[in-house]
């Protein structure tokens, strides 16, 4: 084998290495973000969660008051 192609061959295997490592860690960090995605969607999910709730037990404690008050004005 002359010199040049031992040279492109050393070049192509290297090239192609870094590629497949690229790939990989490529790979790696994308399933982190997405897997920091869904726990920062189920974090949402959760903090909606309570604020409904919080909001219908508001709601619940004006419609007792509104009904008390109706009763003692009648």
């Amino acid at each position: 084998m002359s010199l040049v192609a031992k040279i492109t061959l050393g070049i192509s295997v290297t090239f192609t290495c870094g590629m497949v490592a690229y790939v990989h860690l490529k790979q790696q960090a994308d399933r982190l973000s997405m897997r920091e995605g869904v726990l920062l969607d189920l974090q949402r999910q959760e903090m909606k969660r309570r604020q409904n709730t919080k909001m219908l037990q508001d709601q619940i404690e004006l419609t007792k008051m509104l009904k008390s008050e109706r009763d003692m004005n009648k």
